[in-house]
């Protein structure tokens, strides 16, 4: 009788190690390949967000390892995290999707991709606008305004044929 109380009080210490892997892995492939299976896109959605954020929570750990160290509640705040997450009855990824991610990326704020170069440190900054100044220079404007034409044309071109649909209304 005494080695069951052991055994139990061993489990309940550890259950964020035995728990951990069966709620973040197993239950999410099972549901992802269930959800390859369907037509519906909103589980689709769910299991796409689950495993970019259980992507980014993995590198977290794996950039501040040493610093997570210093918290011993932080791998039973992953479980209820990831039991957030995952579980169908709060549907926490698409949650977050919803109020998080689509917001964004339908509205982008910062504009991130264009990353300026810099040759040394005396050098005029490169930019944009000195990058058409340059431009304009070598080729001249009538070169630069066939340029913004051009553009402007493809520009329309992904208009009328942009196949990417964000309506909620829509069924495969």
């Amino acid at each position: 009788m005494g080695s069951d109380n052991n055994v139990l009080a061993v489990i309940a210490k550890n259950i964020d190690v035995l728990a951990l892997p069966l709620v973040s892995l197993v239950y999410p492939l099972y549901a992802s390949i269930k959800a390859i299976e369907t037509k519906s896109r909103a589980d689709d959605r769910q299991w796409l967000t689950y495993w970019v954020l259980y992507s980014l929570i993995t590198l977290f750990e794996l950039t501040f390892s040493k610093a997570i160290e210093w918290f011993p509640i932080w791998s039973y705040a992953k479980l209820a995290a990831i039991c957030w997450l995952v579980l169908p009855y709060f549907n926490g990824a698409s949650y977050v999707y919803e109020n998080f991610i689509r917001p964004f990326y339908r509205n982008p704020q910062v504009k991130i991709w264009y990353v300026p170069l810099k040759k040394d440190i005396f050098s005029k900054p490169d930019d944009v606008l000195t990058a058409a100044e340059k431009y304009i220079e070598e080729h001249g404007p009538q070169a630069f305004e066939r340029i913004l034409a051009k553009q402007a044309d493809r520009d329309a071109r992904g208009r009328r044929n942009n196949y990417m649909i964000f309506d909620d209304d829509y069924r495969y």
